[in-house]
C-alpha cells in the first residue's frame, strides 16, 4: 500500500481553496485564516479556514482537493463545514424512546408500546372459582391486561418516599402532626396503602398528591394553632334604608275578665285596685251571722256567677266606674258620724259623709 507523501501541486492550491469555501458560506466574511491542510491519501489533500459565523466556533472550512497522475492541475472533490477540536457539539444522539424524561409527555404525546417493561406484569386470568375471581377482579382490580409488578412497585414506593411529598422535606420537618393522623388522607389499598396515602385537603401543598404518612405540613386537620386577629378594622353595620323588613307578631290573646268579689260592711267605704279586664262585685255585710254563713257557703256560686247576672243584694260594678270610685275615696276626706262613739276616730270608721 502507497503512503501518502506531501504533493506541492495540492498543497499551493490554497486560493482555490478559499474560493470554493467563500462560495459555500452565506457570508464571505464568514470564512477566515487558512489554518493549513491535511494529507488525506496520496495526490489528494484537504485544506482548513477557520469559521467565523456565529454560533459555530471551532468550526473549519474545509476543502478537499485531488489531481491526477502526472497532472499540474488540481481539481476540488468536497467542500464542507466540520467541527474542529474545539468545536461547540450537540450531545451524542440517543433514540427519542431512550431519551424520553418523566415529565416530558405533554398533552397528544403517545409512549411507544413496550411489551418486556420490567415494571408490569400480566393480570388476572379468570380461574372459574367464583370466590377467588371476586377478590382478584373486584377488590384488587387485577382483571387488567398488565398490572404493577413487584420491581415497579418498589420502584414507585422509592420514588414516592424520596420525592418532594416524603419525610425529609421542609415542610414535613416542619409540620407539628403527621399526615398519618390527618383526617383529609386517604389511604391506598395493598401493601402501598402501609406508607402511603392520598391527601384530599384543598389548603394543603399536598392536594391530590400521593403522600407519606410521615410526610406533614400546615394544613393537618387537628392543627392547634388559633386564628391570628385580623389587622383590618371591623367595618361599620351597614344599615339598609331602602328594604322594610316584615316581623310577624302574634296579637296578644285577652285573658278572661277576672271577677273581685270585696265584702263590704254597711256604710263602708272600700278602695279596690282593679284591672282593665277585671269585674268588682261589691257584697254588702250580713245583717246577721247567718246570711254571713250563707254567703261563705256559695263562694263556689260566685264563680259560677261570672259573666251572668249578679244576686240580688249584690252590686256590680265596671271596672271603669270602679277607677272613679277608687279616685274620688282617695282624694275625699272622712268626716265623723254623729253616732261613732266618741273614744273612736272618724277615719277609723270609714265612713263617707254622703252615704
Amino acid at each position: 500500500m502507497a503512503v501518502a507523501t506531501k504533493d506541492a501541486v495540492l498543497g499551493n492550491a490554497v486560493d482555490l481553496a478559499r474560493e470554493v469555501a467563500i462560495g459555500i458560506a452565506e457570508d464571505p466574511a464568514d470564512v477566515g485564516e487558512h489554518l493549513g491542510h491535511v494529507v488525506e491519501g496520496e495526490r489528494l489533500v484537504s485544506h482548513r479556514f477557520a469559521c467565523l459565523a456565529r454560533g459555530y466556533r471551532g468550526w473549519e472550512w474545509t476543502v478537499t482537493v485531488a489531481r491526477v497522475p502526472r497532472g499540474r492541475t488540481p481539481t476540488v472533490c468536497e467542500a464542507e463545514l466540520l467541527p474542529g477540536d474545539d468545536a461547540i457539539l450537540a450531545a451524542t444522539w440517543v433514540p427519542w424512546s431512550e431519551r424520553l424524561r418523566p415529565g416530558d409527555i405533554g398533552p397528544g404525546d403517545v409512549l411507544p408500546f413496550r411489551a418486556d417493561d420490567p415494571r408490569l406484569e400480566p393480570g388476572w386470568t379468570p380461574t372459574g372459582d367464583d370466590e377467588l375471581d371476586s377478590v382478584a377482579i373486584d377488590e384488587l382490580a387485577l382483571a387488567r391486561a398488565r398490572v404493577l409488578s413487584p420491581q415497579g412497585r418498589d420502584e414507585a414506593a422509592e420514588r414516592w418516599y424520596r420525592g418532594s411529598h416524603g419525610p425529609t422535606t421542609a415542610g414535613a420537618l416542619a409540620a407539628s402532626a403527621a399526615c398519618a393522623s390527618c383526617g383529609f388522607l386517604v389511604t391506598l389499598q395493598g401493601s402501598l396503602g402501609t406508607v402511603f396515602g392520598v391527601c384530599a385537603n384543598e389548603w394543603s401543598p399536598d392536594d391530590g398528591k400521593v403522600v407519606s404518612l410521615d410526610h406533614g405540613c400546615g394544613a393537618h386537620s387537628e392543627t392547634e394553632a388559633e386564628a391570628p386577629p385580623s389587622d383590618w378594622p371591623a367595618p361599620d353595620p351597614l344599615i339598609d334604608e331602602m328594604r322594610v323588613e316584615v316581623v310577624p307578631h302574634a296579637a296578644p290573646v285577652p285573658a278572661a275578665d277576672e271577677v273581685v268579689v270585696v265584702e263590704a260592711a254597711a256604710g263602708e267605704a272600700v278602695v279596690v285596685e282593679a284591672g282593665a279586664d277585671e269585674t268588682v262585685v261589691v257584697v254588702p255585710a250580713a245583717a246577721d251571722e247567718a246570711h254571713a254563713d250563707g254567703a261563705v257557703a256559695d263562694e263556689a256560686g260566685a264563680d259560677e256567677g261570672v259573666g251572668g247576672e249578679a244576686a240580688a243584694d249584690e252590686v256590680v260594678v265596671e271596672p271603669a266606674v270602679a277607677a272613679e270610685l277608687v279616685e274620688e275615696a282617695l282624694l275625699e276626706e272622712p268626716v265623723a258620724r254623729d253616732d261613732a262613739p266618741a273614744d273612736v276616730p272618724a277615719a277609723e270608721t270609714g265612713t263617707d259623709p254622703e252615704q
